[in-house]
């Protein structure tokens, strides 16, 4: 500030009044510099009265007129009596020493050159003090400086004059050649020295010149002053300052700072005097002695600066001169005009300060105050032109980028437009909604309007805007959303307003920090460390809380309600994208109905201009609910089926169809040690935590952003996708019928494939989104179950139950050792990803690896410009992470030692087969799936596909055409997904669809007879399954029988899992319900009230009793590897883990699946079922109840999922 607003002295010296007092070390300090005095000490000051003659006063005129200056001084560190009295006293005395000190030294100085002092008159008479008479004093360069004696003004109480601009400041006097001579009185010429004592005078000059180096220790003796004058403002008498003006108040120590800095800048040492000016300033203490005129003698000292450089103000300096002025309370307006004036006459422009200066904190503000004292009007002007490159090798390329920004900026506008439109809609229909009185049967969606601001219900419309697809999305889906949106964030603010987040906030921390530990205690469960910890703060608000899910007509009113606020009042002009269509008010939004599976669905769909600008615009920011992401944090351990999982959104164990409350039911009605290892099963899944494969991901971008790779499963943009042809009538009218339905089947096809590339983008770019957020972050997955009990992550965009780019791109936070076995188990991982070797024996896959390991290296080192043999795999994306995670291990010193965050998966062999064959006992089956120990793995698909191709040779020699067609074609491929699904309830015609989509895949088969052979292969592989598996088809026989006779009872079917977790299918007649609210029809399907679906109850209840089973064994397998100290994570029923501990999960995995199905499962289904649904007067029949005619004929040592048998023999199937 000092530096920049000195310039203004420069310009005009009177814009600052600066006081001038005759400083008492002025005096001592010019006596320093102009006669290079010896040192003189005043270590001790005694306190006397000085004389009212005022000895040694220079005007001859009455005592009076110094009577002012008498004075009284304080020895140091002491305090005088009744110095609030006379305190000018002490100058005077002061005054009389150092005017003494002088006339002494001139003297012995006269005596030994032989020169005669004598007393000089100033022009009016007056005598000159001795100490001061007039020389002319001449710098080494021989310069002539101005005299440097001053006429003073000692009236008492008089106001200090200004000093002048011309006053000397400049460099410390160096040796001078000091002339002295009788000075001018009137007319009469000064005198000078003899010749006779010029040899005497030049060494006596010498000898000066030598002292100059004493110079130094007079400054340090002004320091030690500054000292003493410092000392003496702290022990000054309060009554002093207590008698004074306010004003007045610390002039003595003001008027000492003032002398002292004078005394600084006159002998040229501006940096002690800047510095003791700032030391004063930073301190909180010393900053209320300072007045204006301190800081005006450092800006005078600047200002000449300025001046002796040749420079000019610029902008900068005007900038800080007007910060200054803005900063001053009440300044004058005449002299901000003054400074406005000045920056006109010197071509500057008030616009240039606010575009070209550089501002810091408040700068700006403080600089337009002061503008707007004289012109309050001024606003500065923002230029928004943006001028670009005009080379055309670049043209396009700002061009492309100057659209994106104006759509960008356009887009963001009329957001702001909308949310200003809606925010008053919004207030408008609530006023409406408070003034109609209800009537007493009818609710109203007033109180669900009024639960948050009316801004938090537009952000949530605007922010399903930006996520709503270009082709429309289902008005029911989208209100759904809506609803669930207002829903969670209501009950997110219920916790914070009962003081529900304080509570659970500091449980949570001590809980977190127990995880935290290195050493991990296993025989304690993470809910039982909750439930303590709740234990331990159990005042306060109860953490469960008693929040009540909204009905689902509700939830979908709620949103119905926004959405058609959004249609209304959300408008656009028409010509914003094009200035030549005609302008006027249109939606953005079309509310229109469409027909999914022959019904007539209502639908939203954005107008063509929205879709436009959001495409132009490129936002690169997706905007997403919290409790879809990866949570930062672990989860909270579910304690109960309502608490669990989220820290503040609200979550249930149990998915369940939308509205369905029969689940509630049953789960309240359990124990809570019923559920203890269904909710400890949870935890363990959810508290594995995860981190981003990053060298992967940075791949997988690169081709995503590359236009993709559909052989990758990495989706190709919009622009890759068929081109949609449009015809004129014209041009139609010259085509057939035939052409004609041509041409609509082909432009209903590229629609089609346009919209699923348009899917499967989003759904990549929603993924690898997520990903590239987390690339640094450690996450977890927090868990919870479908009605049957089927784990699944709550995220449902990112997590590890999604595709193979997914699964690639996840590893475990925590990392292992490979240990002895690491190394082997990731090469046989390795070979089971590339879909080879099925049929081979884990030794056989570990040696096939070892003979690829080039290739394997590679793939690691170059995976897309070496030889690419990963993208021949299976799975691609998992097996070239594999690849390098394997190059890390061998290149290391020792691989047993490398740590690895790798997840290696161990998959069952068609699982929902290896539990039909455990309840039926069925040999030929269990062989078929691995229950039973082999020489080598059996693989049922290819098992399947080997016994197809027998019946298509026997029907092929019989002279059938389409077995004739298929020959070369049938390969596990093609039946794999038939196999799997069938014990799962897949009809013929579910099956014949997928095999039709895998013949489609095989670019060599004819595609005419693609229905044709789909609709034979399907008869043979039901055909083959059942002959391979025929106690599996009795138990399917029996359960389908007896959920149809439960169903016609009018009952809908449950069970209890040998986990004690009750499950009931929600399965009933739809209803149409019309809103209570609004008029809206829904579709319910899950009304208990209504009779059940026989068709849907009795086709449901095999698959799902087996999913039940198949999620009991992995609750079993997460329990038993938890206390084992096993990282586990699941995908249903395949299950992952660390290289190092393979071994031991693959134990615990069979020992359990041995320990369920010990358990008389069909026997105590039987049992639940008779109790729960049969009568005296009718009764299920039970008599094909397999349960009771087989024979346990499988032990723990046998092998269920790797195949490997008890003598230790490999045989494994680590099989998707």
């Amino acid at each position: 500030m000092l530096l920049h607003v000195c310039f203004l002295l420069y310009h005009n010296a009177s814009i600052f009044s600066l006081p001038f007092f005759f400083p008492v070390l002025e005096a001592r300090i010019q006596q320093l510099q102009s006669d290079i005095v010896l040192d003189v000490q005043h270590a001790k000051v005694q306190l006397v009265n000085a004389s009212k003659s005022g000895r040694g006063a220079s005007s001859g005129k009455s005592p009076k007129n110094v009577s002012g200056w008498r004075t009284e001084l304080l020895k140091v560190g002491q305090t005088g009596k009744g110095g609030g009295k006379d305190a000018s006293a002490y100058k005077s005395r002061w005054m009389e020493k150092l005017i003494q000190e002088k006339t002494t030294k001139t003297k012995k100085l006269n005596l030994k050159l032989g020169i005669e002092d004598k007393p000089v008159k100033s022009r009016k008479g007056k005598l000159m003090l001795p100490g001061t008479t007039q020389k002319n004093i001449l710098t080494k360069a021989g310069k002539k400086t101005a005299s440097t004696s001053k006429k003073s003004k000692t009236l008492k109480n008089q106001e200090p004059t200004a000093i002048q601009a011309d006053t000397m400041a400049g460099a410390p006097v160096a040796a001078a050649t000091v002339p002295i001579r009788k000075a001018k009185g009137k007319g009469k010429a000064s005198k000078e020295p003899a010749p006779e004592f010029s040899e005497a005078r030049d060494q006596e000059l010498a000898e000066l010149e030598r002292k100059t180096e004493a110079k130094a220790q007079e400054l340090a003796e002004v320091e030690k002053l500054e000292w003493k004058l410092n000392q003496w403002a702290m022990s000054a008498s309060p009554e002093l300052v207590q008698d004074n003006s306010e004003a007045r108040m610390y002039e003595g120590v003001q008027l000492s700072v003032h002398c002292y800095l004078e005394a600084c800048v006159f002998c040229g040492d501006i940096d002690r005097a800047q510095r003791l000016l700032l030391t004063h300033h930073r301190m909180i203490s010393r900053r209320n002695l300072l007045n204006i005129g301190l800081y005006n003698v450092m800006m005078r000292v600047w200002a000449k600066k300025v001046k002796e450089a040749g420079l000019k103000p610029n902008l900068t300096s005007y900038c800080a001169a007007l910060e200054c002025m803005g900063r001053t309370p009440n300044c004058s307006p005449k002299v901000i005009n003054r400074v406005l004036r000045q920056m006109k006459e010197d071509g500057l422009c008030v616009e240039e300060l606010f575009r070209l200066c550089v501002f810091r904190q408040d700068e700006r503000d403080m600089v337009l105050r002061a503008i707007h004292t004289v012109e309050p009007d001024f606003q500065p002007s923002i230029n928004t032109v943006l001028h670009t490159c005009s080379s055309p090798l670049v043209k396009d390329f700002y061009t492309e980028v100057g659209h994106m920004s104006t759509y960008e900026a356009l887009l963001a506008e009329q957001r702001m437009v909308w949310h200003k439109a809606l925010v008053g809609a919004l207030r408008e229909s609530n006023m409406i909604l408070a003034s109609i009185t209800p009537k007493a049967v009818r609710l109203s969606l007033y109180p669900y309007l009024c639960l948050m601001d009316q801004k938090d219900y537009v952000d949530i419309m605007i922010q399903s805007l930006s996520n709503l697809p270009p082709s429309g999305e289902s008005l029911h889906i989208l209100a759904k959303e809506l609803g669930n949106r207002v829903h969670n964030k209501f009950c997110i603010r219920m916790k914070s307003h009962n003081q529900m987040v304080d509570k659970l906030s500091h449980i949570y921390n001590e809980y977190a920090e127990l995880l935290a530990k290195d050493s991990k205690d296993f025989d304690v469960l993470p809910r039982e460390r909750w439930w303590k910890l709740e234990a331990e703060h159990s005042s306060g608000p109860s953490l469960l809380g008693d929040n009540t899910q909204w009905p689902h007509t509700v939830v979908v009113e709620l949103g119905t309600y926004l959405v058609d606020l959004m249609v209304k009042h959300m408008k656009v002009n028409s010509d914003i994208l094009n200035p030549a269509n005609d302008r006027k008010f249109i939606p953005v939004l079309y509310h229109m109905y469409t027909f999914r599976s022959n019904k007539q669905v209502g639908f939203i769909k954005p107008h063509p201009i929205l879709t436009q600008m959001q495409q132009d615009a490129m936002e690169t920011t997706l905007t997403f609910d919290s409790y879809v992401m990866p949570m930062l944090c672990p989860p909270v351990p579910w304690t109960s089926a309502k608490f669990g999982a989220y820290l503040l959104t609200p979550t249930k164990m149990m998915r369940t169809v939308v509205g369905a409350n029969q689940h509630e039911i049953l789960l309240e009605k359990c124990q809570d040690a019923d559920l203890h290892a269904v909710l400890d099963s949870l935890n363990q899944l959810g508290n594995a935590a995860w981190r981003i494969n990053q060298p992967l991901l940075d791949i997988i971008i690169s081709i995503f952003n590359d236009k993709g790779n559909e052989k990758l499963d990495i989706p190709p943009p919009n622009s890759e996708a068929p081109k949609i042809l449009r015809y004129s009538q014209q041009d139609l009218a010259t085509y057939s019928s035939a052409e004609k339905a041509h041409l609509k089947r082909e432009l209903v096809k590229a629609k089609k494939k346009c919209s699923e590339m348009h899917s499967l983008r989003m759904d990549a770019l929603y993924k690898l989104s997520i990903a590239n957020h987390m690339r640094d972050e450690v996450f977890w997955f927090p868990h919870n179950m479908d009605f049957r009990g089927r784990t699944y992550p709550c995220p449902p965009y990112f997590n590890h139950l999604g595709s193979d780019v997914t699964r690639a791109i996840l590893v475990f936070a925590e990392g292992k050792p490979l240990g002895p076995g690491g190394l082997k188990w990731l090469k046989i991982h390795l070979v089971n990803l590339t879909g080879l070797k099925k049929r081979s024996s884990l030794a056989g896959r570990l040696e096939y690896a070892n003979t690829i390991m080039d290739d394997i290296l590679d793939s690691a080192d170059n995976p897309l410009n070496g030889k690419k043999w990963w993208q021949n795999a299976d799975e691609p994306w998992q097996a070239l992470a594999c690849c390098m995670e394997i190059a890390n291990a061998v290149r290391s010193p020792d691989p047993t030692h490398f740590i690895s965050h790798f997840p290696v998966h161990q998959d069952g062999s068609c699982n929902g087969l290896q539990h039909y064959a455990a309840l039926g006992r069925d040999v030929i089956g269990a062989t078929s799936v691995n229950l039973i120990p082999c020489e080598v793995p059996q693989d049922v698909y290819s098992g399947v596909a080997q016994q197809v191709e027998e019946f298509r040779v026997r029907d092929s020699e019989k002279g059938l055409k389409i077995a004739q067609v298929l020959e070369g074609f049938i390969s596990r491929k093609v039946v794999k997904q038939t196999v799997m699904t069938v014990v799962y309830g897949v009809t013929r015609y579910g099956g014949r669809l997928q095999i039709e989509k895998r013949l489609k895949e095989v670019d060599d088969f004819p595609k005419e007879y693609v229905w044709d052979a789909s609709h034979y292969l399907v008869q043979q592989v039901f055909s083959s399954l059942k002959e391979m598996f025929t106690g599996t088809r009795e138990i399917q026989d029996w359960l389908t029988e007896s959920a149809r006779l439960i169903a016609k009872s009018g009952n809908t079917v449950e069970w209890v899992t040998p986990l004690g977790l009750p499950i009931i299918q929600p399965y009933h007649r739809t209803r149409t319900q019309m809103g209570t609210i609004q008029d809206l029809s829904l579709q319910i399907t899950h009304d208990s009230k209504q009779k059940p679906d026989t068709v849907k109850q009795k086709n449901a209840f095999p698959p799902n009793f087996i999913h039940s089973l198949d999620s009991t064994h992995m609750m079993l397998t997460a329990l038993y590897c938890y206390s084992a100290g096993l990282t586990f994570v699941s995908v249903h029923d395949c299950f992952w883990t660390h290289a190092l501990t393979v071994d031991t999960m693959n134990k615990v995995c069979r020992e359990q699946f041995v320990a369920l199905h010990s358990q008389p499962i069909l026997q105590e289904l039987s049992n639940f079922l008779l109790q729960k649904y049969s009568s005296q007067n009718e009764q299920i029949n039970t008599t094909t109840r397999p349960g009771q005619t087989y024979s346990m004929m499988v032990n723990p040592g046998s092998s269920f999922r790797t195949g490997q048998n008890a003598s230790g023999n490999s045989a494994s199937t680590v099989e998707k």
